[in-house]
């Protein structure tokens, strides 16, 4: 809402601006070097495909547990290339998907439980990077939900209702008076917010690079520059296959670890869409600015539109934030170079100056983008058959660095067969129908984010409710 500002409708750049590049979060020293690719046909007692945060947390436990495994890693990039070194930096408890869904199956007690997890899993991460001397820049300040105008506000009221009564306390999540949510950060025309303590700040790629020396270190082999093109279940000698452009890996088990870069398998294109996300980060603000807007607990900050965005306050003071661009591409096609069309820059940075008009003073000195791996329910899961030794975790929606330790965690356990309290939580196992045939595919998505942004700027003009527009976006997208 914009109560009476001019908004900038064109992003100030700075002077080096850099438009992909993967990301903000690689600007320091650049990407990693490369490590050596597949050097031929091999064999491992483990095969894992891709390198990201899930690939690389399912090794890293793995080896840690049972360091006797040979394990592979093999990542058609380096590791640390997709969402993994490109997110918003949200450490978080969050996890994708209604628990109305997870609880049909396996009731509420199941759901609470897998949240309670998610809640100790932010911490988890925090220990291991403490132990392995991972400086990732975390910084535990929680995370802040903001509403601006009625609507909003109306749905963060709902949310912080529904953990009542999922059985959650203030202790996990509680509304901010007035005079607290200023002093925290100010944020133009907020007229409520939530804050839980569940949540930190991270730079995304130094976890990630740190996460893969810390899986070499332990004499896993991390094989960058390697194309898986196929999965293949065991053959008539009870070996699971991974194809790939440097030759076959053959293994006990192969994991799927691709999230949002799966349709790039044989036969897999209609299994995860890959929802495009873009970011911009300005340069450090000047202290005057962050005098203004406070934020000094840099907690991880979300506002509750439906085209909604994501910010963090960097460590070194700038405003890193995130939201939609164009959501998808036909085919299931993913770029490479994090390239973001102007047109997104401009609408990002008026989402961040509407609120935050101090910093329209400011310029942004880096954009880009990736894909994360949707579901056709929405919902994440963790899978592995013995019988085939095919296993696969992803379809985080956004919400995976968090999610993805738990997934590693739940792999491990899953591999070893071994009955923890993770194999038992609800999103294990979960089947999940394929998306439709294109065109249908691309049409429906882009009908489902269109509908959300008619929502966002009718409630934006001052309805009071949801907008009937974002109700039809929800039915057809099945959330």
């Amino acid at each position: 809402m914009n109560h009476g500002r001019t908004t900038p409708r064109t992003a100030p750049l700075a002077d080096g601006f850099v438009n992909g590049g993967v990301s903000f979060w690689y600007r320091d020293g650049g990407p990693p070097g490369r490590r050596p690719a597949l050097p031929g046909d091999r064999d491992y007692d483990v095969a894992i495909v891709g390198g990201g945060y899930t690939g690389l947390w399912t090794a890293y436990y793995l080896a840690r547990d049972r360091p006797g495994l040979r394990i592979a890693v093999l990542e058609r990039e380096f590791a640390g290339f997709g969402a993994s070194g490109r997110n918003g930096g949200w450490l978080y408890h969050g996890f994708a998907g209604a628990r109305e869904r997870y609880a049909a199956q396996h009731g509420r007690a199941a759901v609470r439980e897998m949240q309670r997890t998610l809640f100790r899993s932010v911490d988890e991460v925090i220990a291991v990077a403490h132990t392995e001397g991972i400086d990732a820049g975390i910084h535990k300040g929680g995370m802040l939900r903001v509403a601006v105008g009625p609507a909003q506000q109306a749905r963060l009221l709902a949310a912080v209702e529904e953990q009542r009564d999922w059985g959650f306390a203030e202790e996990d999540l509680r509304l901010l008076d007035a005079t607290e949510r200023a002093e925290r950060v100010a944020v133009a025309g907020a007229s409520a917010a939530a804050w839980t303590p569940h949540a930190a700040a991270v730079q995304p790629a130094a976890l990630a690079s740190g996460l893969a020396r810390a899986v070499a270190a332990r004499g896993v082999d991390i094989l960058e520059g390697t194309t898986v093109t196929e999965i293949l279940p065991r053959n008539a000698g009870g070996r699971a296959v991974a194809r790939t452009d440097r030759g076959r890996v053959t293994a006990d088990y192969v994991i799927r670890a691709t999230e949002g870069f799966s349709a790039s398998i044989a036969g897999l294109r209609r299994q995860w869409l890959p929802m495009n996300s873009s970011m911009i980060v300005t340069e450090p603000l000047p202290d005057t600015v962050w005098e203004r807007i406070g934020w000094r607990n840099r907690e991880v900050l979300g506002d509750t539109a439906h085209a909604y965005i994501y910010a963090q306050r960097t460590a070194d003071g700038r405003i890193a934030l995130g939201g939609r661009g164009v959501p998808y591409r036909f085919g299931s096609r993913t770029d490479t170079g994090g390239v973001t069309r102007p047109q997104t820059v401009d609408a990002l940075w008026r989402a961040l100056v509407t609120l935050f008009p101090p910093a329209a003073d400011s310029a942004v000195e880096h954009a880009w983008c990736g894909v994360l791996g949707v579901p056709r329910d929405w919902c994440s899961t963790v899978r592995l058959d013995h019988t085939t030794g095919l296993g696969w975790a992803g379809g985080y929606v956004g919400s995976g660095v968090t999610t993805s330790n738990l997934a590693g965690r739940t792999l491990r356990d899953l591999l070893l067969r071994q009955d923890t309290e993770l194999t038992a939580l609800p999103w294990v196992g979960r089947q999940v129908r394929p998306w439709e045939p294109e065109p249908l595919r691309w049409a429906g998505v882009h009908l489902i984010h269109a509908l959300f942004r008619a929502a966002d700027r009718r409630e934006s003009a001052g309805l009071a409710h949801t907008s009937a527009f974002a109700r039809l976006a929800g039915v057809i997208s099945g959330r």
